[in-house]
């Protein structure tokens, strides 16, 4: 499938799965929600989720729930919220859209959750959240930027990052911009993830290069359970374009890496989505030499000044043997920032306050500043990352840069 496909089919099962869901799903007695009465301060404030710490997606959901896990541990020993101790119910969705939506379904309907936090992914988020909306409960996702995730009209959604899928592209296209002519790339590849998140990343890129003379000779969709990169590799190594962009979630991008050094092809280029986000685990999986050059958009940095920020990184080394935390186990502990922002200004657990007061507040996370449109959408813009040294640097915008430095053209495979 190319990326002119009007739909990945998974995405299409997705929309199926949220339709039916409106008019299929019970809501509860009354056609209420579950009771948000108060309850007893000695009494923990329960928040489900559901995470796919097993299958396709199993690493970045494992550092979600890393994230979730540190911003409970934090946050409890300042008191919890509203007086009350912290308690994640976490299920494992196995990386599955039928598996999030029957685990949603029992933490609202049958576990009665006081609150819900979402999964990792588009493909998963997208009928995940059709549950919460059905039966009026606040969902604040760390991870699904798709852009028909905000088009339905959904009210208690929340995207707990600075941009969606599409906009992710633009701080890369504008470092493309201020190169001289003969500094551009000429040609470009642009393979992708049949992932409803990775995709319109790529093809946002690629939609922008394009008039900027940057010639396509390569574009495709592969299947996201793909673990053998052999034969796109070879078409690359065999069109040689300048930029290689890759809508990669993990291990598609290692693999994608590996089967180029295979056949010693080292583009002068190389932009991946998520793969390269994944910290240490992406540095032993391409090994850390070949990690430079490497660039890729990012919502966080662990070098920020912003709020929490740097007790995060420490909580999160002293946790996971001194390493560096993943950008999915930052995005978790932002999503769970802004639910305990909205809910500790409120002063209750009501969702219909919560949602309101979200949509006419800006929060401030370890990302940084987050507030959103009425859709769920947020207003603002991702960083620029670039693999150097061994370590991860922000060169884009220069506002906000770590590194005045940007590798380019990338260094040969090691």
């Amino acid at each position: 499938m190319t990326a002119s496909s009007p739909r990945p089919s998974t995405l299409r099962r997705a929309t199926a799965l949220a339709a039916a869901l409106t008019l299929l799903l019970p809501l509860t007695a009354c056609g209420e929600r579950p009771s948000e009465q108060s309850r007893d301060s000695d009494k923990p404030l329960v928040i489900g989720a559901s995470l796919p710490l097993t299958g396709d997606f199993a690493q970045p959901g494992s550092e979600a729930k890393r994230g979730y896990e540190i911003w409970r541990t934090m946050v409890n020993a300042k008191g919890g919220v509203l007086g009350r101790q912290v308690q994640l119910k976490i299920t494992d969705d196995a990386s599955s859209q039928d598996t999030v939506v029957a685990d949603y379904t029992r933490l609202i309907t049958q576990d009665r959750v006081d609150l819900l936090l979402g999964t990792f992914s588009s493909l998963l988020n997208h009928p995940a959240s059709a549950v919460a909306e059905k039966n009026r409960m606040v969902f604040v996702e760390p991870a699904g930027g798709a852009p028909n995730m905000f088009d339905r009209g959904f009210k208690y959604l929340f995207f707990a990052q600075p941009a969606t899928a599409p906009r992710q592209a633009d701080v890369f296209v504008d470092y493309i911009k201020s190169l001289p002519a003969d500094q551009r790339p000429k040609t470009a590849a642009y393979p992708s993830q049949d992932d409803p998140f990775a995709a319109p990343v790529i093809e946002s890129m690629r939609r922008q290069l394009e008039p900027l003379g940057v010639r396509t000779v390569y574009r495709s969709t592969y299947p996201a359970d793909t673990t053998n990169f052999q034969s796109v590799a070879s078409t690359l190594a065999d069109r040689k374009p300048d930029l290689i962009a890759q809508g990669a979630v993990f291990e598609d991008g290692v693999g994608l890496v590996r089967s180029l050094k295979q056949l010693n092809y080292s583009p002068k280029m190389l932009f991946q989505t998520s793969a390269p986000s994944n910290s240490s685990q992406y540095a032993n999986g391409v090994g850390v030499a070949n990690t430079e050059g490497v660039f890729y958009t990012v919502s966080w940095n662990q070098a920020a000044k912003t709020p929490l920020n740097a007790e995060f990184v420490a909580a999160y080394k002293k946790a996971y043997d001194n390493a560096d935390p993943a950008e999915d186990a930052a995005d978790a502990f932002a999503a769970a920032q802004v639910l305990q922002a909205a809910v500790e200004a409120v002063g209750e657990v009501d969702q219909d306050k919560i949602r309101d007061w979200l949509h006419a507040n800006t929060v401030q996370t370890i990302l940084g500043p987050l507030s959103w449109k009425p859709t769920g959408e947020p207003n603002g813009k991702f960083l620029l990352a670039q693999w150097q040294s061994g370590r991860v640097q922000v060169v884009g915008p220069p506002d906000l840069a770590t590194s005045r430095v940007i590798i380019n053209p990338k260094p040969g495979w090691k």
